[in-house]
């Protein structure tokens, strides 16, 4: 398997679900109070902004506009924060 597609299966099993999976946890204690704190806004406004760059990195991995060097990079970054989540 080469980085590239670690790099998508990675983004698509893992990161996104993630991302998604706290942008609900947020929606859910918005509802339970009924309005949104400005820590709650800024927080969902960046989920949002990461959600959507996993999504161009995707696009970019499947329309090969990526380079092998940056595709590296960006798989040892997620990795990297992904292990300091566990």
């Amino acid at each position: 398997m080469t980085t590239a597609q670690k790099l998508q299966t990675l983004l698509e099993v893992e990161i996104i679900p993630d991302i998604e999976s706290e942008i609900d946890e947020l929606f859910e204690g918005i509802d339970a109070t009924g309005t949104a704190t400005a820590d709650q806004k800024e927080n969902l406004e960046e989920l949002r902004e990461l959600r959507t760059e996993c999504f161009a990195i995707l696009e970019e991995l499947k329309r090969d506009e990526i380079d092998q060097e940056e595709i590296e990079e960006i798989y040892k970054e997620l990795i990297s924060v992904k292990s300091e989540e566990d």
